[in-house]
């Protein structure tokens, strides 16, 4: 699933090259994940450059979105959700009326 609108960027090789590497990445590691306690089998220096790697990806992403335009801020949705907000007309916000019998 792309969060890209329209396909501009999923067309693009550095994008899928991107895409490619960062699926790679977290699938390691996912696969290495350990249980609290136990000693990781990636060293701390494999780990931190793990998270360098991930963290310029993610900004060239952003900056091939910016520059086509496309905002990757969009997460993906189940059908029956809520779009956004409601908007509702200040004129309707109010008290009920209610007769004066039951003041």
């Amino acid at each position: 699933m792309s969060n890209d609108s329209g396909g501009k960027l999923g067309n693009s090789k550095e994008f899928q090259i991107l895409q490619a590497v960062k699926v790679t990445l977290t699938d390691v590691i996912k696969d290495t994940a350990t249980a609290p306690g136990i000693q990781h089998p990636l060293s701390d220096r494999t780990i931190e450059n793990l998270r360098q790697c991930l963290a310029l990806i993610s900004a060239r992403e952003r900056e091939l979105a910016q520059a086509a335009g496309v905002t990757m801020g969009a997460r993906p949705r189940f059908a029956d959700e809520p779009q956004g907000a409601t908007t509702v007309s200040i004129s309707k916000i109010g008290r009920s009326k209610k007769p004066d019998h039951d003041r």
